[in-house]
């Protein structure tokens, strides 16, 4: 009889770690410390301004609240840095509607 498919299934004891990569211009989050990883792209379009691309989640482990991690991570980031930040992520775009906070809108560019 044929293995049965492993599931991927988060550990919930395990909390997410979102990891910056400044040099790749990304976060990522290592799903139960597979290969499998959550990751948020951006690219610098300015001295002091980024350009929030994209977020992508394993179709496994999607509907988790995972890229709500990454985002908050990457908007965090934009506000620490005192950067402007364009989201052409559709993710993103939700989040900050999401969580209006004054500290992300002050630096989103519209």
């Amino acid at each position: 009889m044929a293995q049965a498919a492993q599931m991927n299934v988060l550990d919930i004891s395990t909390p997410l770690r979102v990891e910056h990569d400044k040099k790749r211009r990304q976060f990522s989050i290592r799903l139960n410390g597979s290969h499998d990883r959550a990751v948020l792209l951006y690219e610098y379009v300015g001295k002091k301004t980024v350009d929030l691309q994209h977020t992508e989640v394993p179709e496994a482990y999607r509907g988790r609240e995972i890229a709500k991690h990454l985002a908050k991570a990457a908007m965090d980031f934009v506000v620490e840095e005192d950067l402007k930040a364009h989201l052409t992520c559709w993710y993103i775009q939700k989040y900050v509607k999401e969580n209006p906070h004054p500290h992300y809108l002050e630096h989103v560019l519209h």
